[in-house]
């Protein structure tokens, strides 16, 4: 880089602009992508190959460990907004938190790996919001208080 010595040569100084960071596919050595989603205290694993639609989480099919629909419809959220349903078998290890927590790190983690997949994607799942860890966690619980905020009943006598 040349000598600057005073703001002139700042300014006439050649700076090269920076790009938008280009991304790419990222596969193991077994044509998988893989990522990590987390939400609340869930930390989901997650693996995307090409296949026939199938989603297993543990060892077991989402629809039975996941038995509420607005969780599998949540779990399914990414897939459905990228217009890749069935064209992806997706296996998924959960462990952490409640139900509701593995669901979002699950759509988080598929979300990430569909990107790594299929980068062309980012776009429309990042507009949706899927690729956006959601930070909210549990407060923790502070000394002198019953729980985060709340504090012992008051009793004057």
């Amino acid at each position: 880089m040349a000598d600057l010595n005073s703001l002139q040569d700042l300014g006439s100084a050649n700076v090269a602009e920076t790009s938008a960071p280009v991304h790419v596919q990222k596969l193991d050595a077994h044509g998988r992508a893989y990522a990590t989603g987390k939400r609340k205290d869930a930390v989901a694993r997650v693996w995307v190959k090409p296949g026939s639609g199938k989603i297993t989480v543990n060892d077991k099919n989402f629809a039975d460990y996941f038995a509420r629909p607005v969780l599998q419809m949540v779990l399914r959220q990414p897939i459905v907004a990228a217009n890749r349903d069935g064209q992806f078998d997706i296996v998924v290890t959960v462990a952490g938190g409640g139900l509701s927590g593995q669901a979002g790190a699950v759509r988080h983690g598929i979300s990430r790996a569909l990107t790594y997949y299929e980068p062309s994607l980012r776009s429309v799942l990042k507009k949706g919001g899927f690729l956006t860890r959601d930070s909210r966690t549990v407060e923790r619980k502070k000394y002198g208080r019953a729980k985060a905020r709340r504090s012992f009943q008051f009793s004057k006598r």
